[in-house]
């Protein structure tokens, strides 16, 4: 089984920052990535990155690398933001495309639920987007945002390492359970 992930954005990415510039989104999500990576690979999964740790990467090339490489499914990770400045907007939130398969809708519905139950925040649910990296790849793609840049309790959880791991935990454990459902 080959899985892609995704560090939404890029180090080089204009915006996508917390209010105070003391968390970039980039490094949010790359750190994820790489405990994602780490727990998948322990569980006998293949996994691929479609980002790229020194420079950005478009949209086009993330969803045709996925496409090429015929990845079983595509995750990308993410940290939310509700305008720029500090607000209540909180919780965690998985999306799909308007027209996802529905390998894609229970891959979504069980990494929200981990992730809801792992990290204790508001359940903003399983919703649809038309987002570049749902519509363009040809698997099961979802898109998961962790916690609100824009919110102060949450832009502080998203700098801890505890909470980042608690993440991708949650993250690596509803995708292993996805992978291997049925297979066990």
């Amino acid at each position: 089984m080959k899985i892609m992930i995704d560090a939404g954005h890029g180090p080089e990415t204009a915006g996508k920052r917390s209010p105070d510039g003391l968390l970039r989104e980039f490094s949010f999500n790359s750190a994820v990535a790489n405990l994602v990576q780490q727990y998948l690979v322990e569980e006998g999964l293949n996994v691929f990155f479609a980002h790229n740790e020194q420079q950005d990467v478009s949209l086009a090339e993330r969803t045709n690398f996925a496409n090429r490489m015929k990845v079983d499914a595509f995750i990308s990770i993410h940290a939310n933001a509700y305008g720029t400045d500090w607000n209540q907007a909180n919780g965690i939130e998985t999306y799909v495309y308007p027209t996802a398969s529905k390998e894609s809708t229970a891959l979504a519905s069980l990494v929200q639920h981990s992730l809801i139950t792992a990290c204790n925040r508001t359940n903003r649910g399983v919703k649809k987007a038309n987002f570049a990296v749902l519509r363009e790849t040809k698997m099961p793609a979802i898109l998961i945002e962790c916690g609100f840049m824009t919110n102060r309790q949450e832009a502080a959880l998203l700098l801890q390492k505890v909470y980042r791991q608690q993440c991708a935990k949650a993250i690596s454990f509803a995708v292993t359970a996805w992978a291997y459902r049925g297979k066990m």
